[in-house]
């Protein structure tokens, strides 16, 4: 259908919360605080002799990282930070955090400007391959969608044939959207616009019919507007969009660790170990896997450079994984979905086991 009356509806409608926001941008550390560059295998030495885990986040994004009006930061990638804090630290305030954006997040972490890159990135071939660096898990199973003014009354994606949509250069979305629209014969012009909140705010100003990116981020930019029932997520999802963490390549050591803090949220959940009673299963669960994971025996945190009692320090800090989503993503309208436990039909985080 023409998008031109769509134009015309949407034109009218201001607002977009996320546009205000203001963030400051961290800056390169000075080299002496630095990360060891690519290639380097003593990134978890230097964050231990800095004393400051330095991770890369979102410039903000609601339930993922965002800082409150207080200036702290918080959000489901800001807990992953906290928790490699507490696994080698004791302690999960010990991080600093860089804003980064979509084109310059992959640069912050070859530079060795940020330590880790906590930042709803997709894990794809090219990127895993080209770029010096390495994935450590996903995190969190994503799929790309689009979002429309509800007053539209646009219910499918291919109804948007004619449409502009918003969109962020420097990512998956960007060439998902083009294959999927060469695929699917519809005609589309793209607004490109790098700073996410000058996206939405493009978004919400009428500037372009729709918005494409993960579904979690639709959601959380919905959740985020002044009204979010103007807002209409399509039940469409054109793509697979795994998440996680993403270190240098060529140290394993380090690697390793941020992996397996992302296990042992996983893993702490399946075993029912939560904040509230990690001390006292510490103390009194005579079950193997929960022994060797808080640290009673089979030295698993000197396999990983830290503290056998690592797990607990971390469980203490955020929480297991159920906790760190139902604390940052229910509230903004995500569900488990595939992000359950394996245990759950159609869920499919999974932990590898602590032995």
């Amino acid at each position: 259908m023409s998008m031109q009356p769509l134009r015309r509806v949407m034109s009218g409608l201001k607002g977009g919360l996320l546009g205000a926001l203001a963030v400051t941008v961290v800056g390169a550390l000075p080299a002496a605080a630095q990360a060891p560059a690519a290639g380097s295998a003593a990134t978890l030495d230097a964050i231990k002799a800095r004393g400051t885990l330095v991770c890369g986040v979102n410039t903000g994004l609601a339930g993922f990282a965002q800082p409150n009006s207080q200036g702290v930061w918080q959000g489901f990638d800001v807990e992953y930070c906290r928790a490699i804090a507490a696994a080698i630290f004791n302690d999960p305030n010990k991080v600093r955090y860089v804003p980064t954006t979509a084109q310059s997040r992959f640069t912050a972490l070859q530079s060795g400007e940020i330590d880790l890159l906590a930042r709803n990135t997709t894990w794809t071939l090219s990127r895993d391959t080209s770029l010096g660096l390495d994935f450590t898990g996903v995190n969190f199973f994503d799929g790309q969608g689009f979002m429309v003014k509800t007053s539209t009354g646009v219910k499918t994606a291919k109804e948007l044939n004619g449409a502009t949509i918003c969109v962020q250069p420097g990512t998956t979305t960007e060439q998902n959207l083009t294959d999927w629209a060469r695929a699917n014969n519809v005609q589309f012009t793209p607004v490109v616009i790098e700073r996410l909140e000058e996206l939405v705010g493009a978004y919400a100003a009428g500037r372009c019919d729709a918005y494409t990116t993960d579904v979690s981020g639709l959601a959380a930019t919905r959740s985020s507007q002044p009204n979010p029932a103007e807002h209409t997520i399509l039940p469409d999802v054109i793509s697979k969009e795994p998440l996680g963490p993403l270190v240098r390549h060529g140290d394993q050591r380090y690697a390793d660790l941020v992996r397996w803090v992302h296990y042992a949220l996983v893993a702490s959940e399946e075993l029912g170990i939560t904040q509230a009673n990690v001390a006292q299963m510490a103390a009194n669960d005579t079950r193997p896997e929960v022994q060797r994971m808080l640290g009673k025996n089979g030295g698993l945190g000197q396999m990983l450079g830290v503290s056998n009692e690592w797990v607990v320090n971390v469980i203490k800090a955020t929480g297991n994984y159920g906790e760190i989503f139902a604390r940052h993503l229910q509230p903004i309208g995500i569900q488990r979905g595939p992000n359950a436990l394996w245990t759950t039909p159609g869920g499919q985080q999974y932990a590898m086991p602590f032995r």
